[in-house]
């Protein structure tokens, strides 16, 4: 058997965020190792997605989130067209339209679901990013308080997904309690609804990497929260106007998603930390699309910022059980 497929039928720990994950799964099809590839995420709920997924996870499911590289220079490059005047209104304006939002309420014995559609990068540790195929990954959270040892499960299907058509446990060592790693609806609502008091209270749970300042560290878990959950509209709302304090937040005009979908993306600069991360949304109802993230590596030869991951949020809901979507559940 080969180092990658060794890695590959190995069960991975899948505690990360969705913006953390997509991380790790560039680290298993680069054939890492394994020690590396299932390290407990560093801190933050995932992205886990992403994952992030967002990605991950949210960007980010256990793969749905994005790309570190450890803070190896600045993004270089050309910058795309952006406004750092507008991104503090139009986060404002998300703000007021998340607030609108109806309430979905998560009781603790069910399941937060998030579809996505992903695109990730498949090339060499070494070498150029190659964007792989698209394909779809979903992601089960529990609300159980807890603390638990396995706090989701993931599934992906497609070609270049990871272990296709498995569902695997998102999995720690240590017992999980409530928190950034582990974000129940309840644990949500719990949180303040002042956007000061919500930024204070992020700013201690987040934990750069090296290379990465407290505000990206801050804007990247944000976008683990707001991407792979759901709870409850005030609180959506305070973390959007959380983010619009973060100095060097700004606007760009037009970006896609992974579905293709064009909307207006929020992103933040940090000249220490190679990756960048943006978040899509609709440019009329303002609800989340996805996410992008960028890199500049040039070790690897990557020396103008570079498009590494995509992710479009396809579906969101609550459901009975792990496994269950959203049709089933309501075929019941």
């Amino acid at each position: 058997m080969s180092e990658a497929e060794e890695l590959l039928s190995t069960p991975a720990e899948w505690d990360l965020p969705p913006e953390r994950h997509r991380h790790f799964k560039d680290v298993l099809m680069q054939q890492i190792d394994h020690d590396t590839a299932v390290t407990p995420r560093r801190s933050r709920f995932l992205r886990p997605a992403v994952l992030v997924p967002l990605a991950s996870a949210a960007l980010t499911g256990a793969l749905l989130v994005t790309l570190s590289v450890d803070g190896r220079g600045p993004a270089t490059g050309p910058a795309p067209s952006a406004t750092t005047a507008g991104a503090s209104v139009t986060l404002n304006r998300i703000a007021t339209a998340a607030m609108a939002s109806d309430t979905v309420r998560v009781r603790d014995d069910q399941f937060v679901y998030v579809r996505t559609l992903e695109r990730s990068n498949t090339g060499s540790f070494t070498g150029p990013v190659r964007l792989g195929a698209l394909h779809t990954e979903e992601r089960w959270t529990s609300q159980d308080p807890g603390p638990l040892r396995v706090t989701g499960w993931i599934k992906a299907s497609g070609k270049d997904a990871i272990m296709p058509g498995q569902m695997g446990p998102i999995e720690s060592t240590d017992p999980v309690p409530v928190g950034v790693d582990h974000p129940t609806y309840r644990w949500l609502a719990s949180l303040p609804t002042d956007p000061d008091a919500l930024l204070a209270r992020l700013r201690e749970e987040a934990r750069p990497v090296e290379g990465e300042s407290r505000d990206q560290a801050v804007f990247s878990l944000i976008g683990d929260l707001i991407g792979g959950t759901i709870m409850p509209p005030a609180n959506a709302a305070a973390f959007y106007k959380a983010a619009a304090k973060l100095p060097g937040v700004r606007e760009i005009p037009d970006a896609v998603d992974a579905a293709g979908r064009h909307g207006i993306a929020i992103t933040l600069d940090d000249t220490g930390f190679a990756t960048r991360y943006e978040w899509i949304f609709d440019k009329e109802t303002l609800a989340l699309l996805g996410a992008r993230f960028y890199i500049t590596d040039p070790d690897r030869g990557i020396t103008t910022e570079t498009l590494a991951g995509t992710s479009a949020v396809m579906e969101t809901a609550v459901v009975g059980g792990k496994g269950e979507v959203p049709a089933r559940a309501a075929a019941r």
